[in-house]
């Protein structure tokens, strides 16, 4: 494992400045570079921590707060084990912040986050790849289709909504990516239903689009975070060693 350096970071966007967290190889030599999306509860620690695996491994990682409009993170409070049946304010608090960030609001934030990667010294030449957990899975998608030129890969984890009847669902950018996708789906998942899970895959399919669709038998929605009531360490064990594979076969 390669030694790791990490640093908060602030990137302008053209609504304000978003503050984010940086990992990268020790030895500052350019590396491929990784957009890695939150899930709900935001940038943290553990978030940090699974920027940091990934940097070990070979790349130069951008975490943003994509909820910087409301300030720097964490945006909400968060105890340090979260679970959400026990504390049902943490998502009440959230609730708002999560659906004030538009699709077209996102977009535009993924482009100054994607230019960013693409000035810093501190990423090899060349489009990136992305990966997104529960929402950030959403915004993996969409980004891979509004930036088809910056995006090598992109990979969703535990997504929300990703085929959805409104018009701005994630699915509908399917036709405008070149990108190789991969998603790996908690089973049982209110929030990704069979219907939604099909609709996603005919999409992909019907567009060409080389992609994996998986459906992680018994786990739950939020499977890959340690600091959260959903986690299962089997089921994240093997997203990290999909989207290594994935990686590994971009770069």
């Amino acid at each position: 494992m390669t030694s790791v350096q990490g640093t908060a970071v602030d990137i302008p966007t053209e609504d304000g400045v978003a503050d984010a967290y940086l990992a990268h190889p020790g030895d500052g030599t350019p590396r491929p570079g990784v957009l890695l999306y939150q899930d709900a509860f935001g940038l943290r620690p553990h978030l940090r921590s699974m920027a940091d695996r990934l940097a070990g491994a070979g790349y130069t990682v951008l975490v943003p707060n994509v909820f910087y409009r409301h300030g720097r993170a964490p945006v909400v409070e968060l105890p340090e084990f979260i679970d959400p049946s026990a504390r049902p304010d943490i998502f009440a608090g959230l609730r708002p912040v999560m659906e004030s960030l538009t699709t077209d609001l996102a977009m535009r934030d993924a482009g100054a986050y994607l230019r960013w990667l693409e000035e810093s010294p501190l990423v090899a030449d060349g489009p990136v790849a992305l990966t997104g957990y529960c929402m950030g899975a959403r915004l993996a998608l969409l980004t891979a289709g509004t930036h088809p030129e910056r995006v090598a890969a992109a990979a969703g984890f535990h997504g929300a909504r990703l085929a959805t009847d409104a018009p701005d669902s994630p699915h509908l950018v399917a036709g405008r990516v070149t990108a190789e996708l991969y998603f790996g789906h908690a089973d049982d998942d209110p929030s990704l239903p069979p219907e939604q899970i099909r609709l996603l895959e005919d999409a992909l399919t019907a567009a060409g689009v080389r992609h994996t669709c998986e459906v992680y038998t018994g786990a739950h929605h939020g499977f890959t975070q340690a600091d959260t009531a959903a986690y299962g360490e089997e089921a994240a064990e093997r997203h990290w060693a999909a989207l290594l594979d994935l990686l590994k076969r971009t770069f």
